[in-house]
């Protein structure tokens, strides 16, 4: 199979061939019909997550066919399209059997502790627990869009923060995971209001449907959205992994307000001084949040099908596996609109 593999950090990709997976005994090897590009996979790109060995291929948000069954597989057969969590979790442990499969002890994330999707196949373990089946009228590359960003902002939004109808949602940063958290937010029927530093993503947030954008460049961004939501947002969910923009988040809600930590803090940001002070006095919740269980997927699949949400604008940009490499470079810099995805596996 080709595959597009990190083999020094932020180097471009090598694209070669290499050996199909194995398949495990209770997983499946799919033939990937699509697969994200994602600002996790450029912390990978750049070193920052400890997890990666090199060489390694990355990719985390993908779906694709079943092409090959374990023999301990009960669920899926050859042929059938799925989609997969990019935490694959045992289902058996205490934290499984509760539902909490994102916090499984032994978990196994494609694309960061085993290889990835950047390839024309991936072998996905556990496939019983962890596969959920693709509705037959949805792209490829819109699901693979889910695989991550949708998926996070939606466990962040319903499963974590509770958003309700009519309430304030804040989105500090308009990347893939923001816009997403934009979408589901007004879908769920809150006032959304978006922060980023990059005027084309504002524009683009309001265009599909955000109720006030904020230029956090101009002026103070906390002071401009608790004018706008009438002393600040019910919820704030951010979107990037910094300090500034997760003390922003904290800042910018009013008094019982929830916040919700979906950016992946890395580097320099892995420990952050953040106002405790207003935490106390504001009573405020802090919750961290990391992808979304499989059993979930069916509550979001349901929301799209039924045209509640249209989330075909994420994808700004259907790309070849050897253009990978310039998606995650991009990620450098304030990146333009909408995620890229890897459709074309053969170039």
């Amino acid at each position: 199979m080709k595959a597009a593999v990190l083999t020094e950090y932020r180097k471009a990709l090598d694209v070669q061939t290499l050996a199909d997976p194995a398949c495990p005994e209770d997983g499946v090897v799919l033939d990937v019909l699509a697969c994200g590009v994602c600002r996790s996979d450029w912390h990978a790109w750049t070193g920052a997550d400890p997890d990666i060995v090199l060489p390694h291929v990355p990719g985390h948000e993908y779906c694709g066919t079943v092409v090959e069954t374990g023999a301990r597989v009960t669920r899926w057969k050859r042929g059938d399209r799925v989609i997969a969590p990019f935490i694959l979790a045992c289902g058996q442990c205490p934290a499984c059997q509760s539902g909490n499969q994102t916090t499984c002890p032994t978990q196994v994330v494609p694309g960061f502790t085993v290889a990835g999707a950047f390839a024309e196949r991936i072998a996905v373990a556990h496939a019983d627990v962890n596969l959920t089946r693709l509705p037959d009228s949805m792209d490829p590359a819109l699901a693979a869009a889910l695989g991550c960003r949708v998926t996070t902002a939606w466990h962040a939004l319903t499963g974590r923060a509770g958003l309700r109808a009519g309430e304030w949602l804040a989105v500090w940063g308009t990347g893939g995971v923001g816009l997403s958290a934009m979408l589901l937010g007004r879908a769920l029927g809150a006032r959304v209001a978006v922060v980023d530093v990059v005027g084309e993503k504002l524009d683009h947030a309001q265009d599909l449907g955000a109720d006030a954008a904020i230029d956090a460049s101009k002026g103070d961004p906390v002071a401009h959205l608790r004018e706008i939501t009438g002393g600040g947002a019910h919820v704030a969910v951010e979107a990037l992994g910094i300090t500034e923009t997760t003390r922003n988040a904290l800042l910018s809600l009013r008094k019982l307000g929830r916040m919700v930590q979906v950016g992946m803090p890395a580097g320099s940001h892995v420990t952050m001084p953040l106002p405790m002070d207003a935490v106390y006095s504001g009573q405020l919740a802090i919750y961290g949040t990391r992808g979304m269980p499989a059993h979930r997927y069916p509550s979001l699949l349901s929301l799209i099908e039924g045209g509640q949400v249209d989330l075909t604008p994420l994808i700004a940009r259907r790309i070849g596996l050897s253009e990978a490499s310039t998606e995650l470079a991009a990620f450098d810099a304030p990146a333009p609109p909408g995620v890229a995805v890897i459709t074309d596996f053969s170039s």
